[in-house]
């Protein structure tokens, strides 16, 4: 059976890759869990390139519960907390749980740090900008 996409369109050369990112994204099953935000970051004068940041509500989880990890070009971010043995519960409300997000990364995005605070998981990315190269090709004659 032949498939049919976007992508096959006698136009479209080498988006082989894009099409497998896509439907990478489409299976990733987002429960919404946890909640995140990614804003743009206003950048210095004079630098090149766009800040971008992701910030996940991690409440509960530790430095040694997360893991951040960039997996050909997808961000995982990870948590995953232990379940306290020692600890005798009249009502539970906040279960010890797990989570994996992850995030399809284009090319010449990379992560440029971490930090936790508050509950508050971000993540820094940048995105450089290349410079725009114009390469005239010389067109041979054959006679």
């Amino acid at each position: 059976m032949t498939r049919l996409s976007g992508f096959t369109n006698p136009l479209l050369l080498g988006f082989d890759e894009l099409e497998r990112v896509l439907e990478r994204v489409a299976k990733s099953g987002n429960d919404g869990y946890p909640p995140y935000n990614i804003e743009r970051l206003q950048t210095e004068p004079g630098e090149k390139g766009d800040l971008l940041r992701i910030t996940l509500a991690v409440a509960g989880f530790s430095e040694d519960e997360l893991d951040i990890s960039v997996e050909e070009n997808q961000l995982m971010i990870r948590g995953k907390q232990v379940d306290d043995k020692e600890r005798i519960y009249l009502h539970r409300g906040i279960a010890a749980r797990q989570f994996q997000k992850s995030f399809v990364l284009a090319e010449g995005i990379e992560v440029s740090g971490a930090d936790l605070s508050n509950g508050l998981l971000s993540v820094d990315l940048i995105r450089i900008q290349p410079e725009r190269i114009i390469r005239k090709i010389s067109i041979k004659s054959k006679e």
